[in-house]
């Protein structure tokens, strides 16, 4: 199991949330969100993001499809915030 950091890569437009580059929060224990900077989550963003980062979570073999994402974005098209994707083991 890992834990993962998600850091905001970039913000395409206006981020209703306030999300800017440099921003992260981390997934730990592969259950628990630990708040970062902001302090917040976004609501439209999370949900979008969980079955990605449940999967990014678990061990899996080299050639799992979830190995080979490094980057997830929020479902608004014209706002649009790119988190990058980092596994750190525990």
């Amino acid at each position: 199991m890992y834990d993962i950091k998600c850091t905001v890569q970039s913000v395409k437009g206006f981020c209703s949330a306030g999300y800017k580059a440099g921003d992260h929060f981390f997934i730990r224990n592969g259950l628990m969100i630990e708040a970062g900077t902001p302090k917040g989550l976004c609501m439209y963003a999370l949900p979008a993001l969980m079955p990605y980062l449940t999967a990014y979570c678990r061990e899996t073999p080299d050639s799992d499809w979830i190995n080979m994402k490094k980057e997830l974005q929020c479902p608004d098209n014209d706002n649009t915030v790119i988190f990058g994707l980092e596994r750190v083991k525990r």
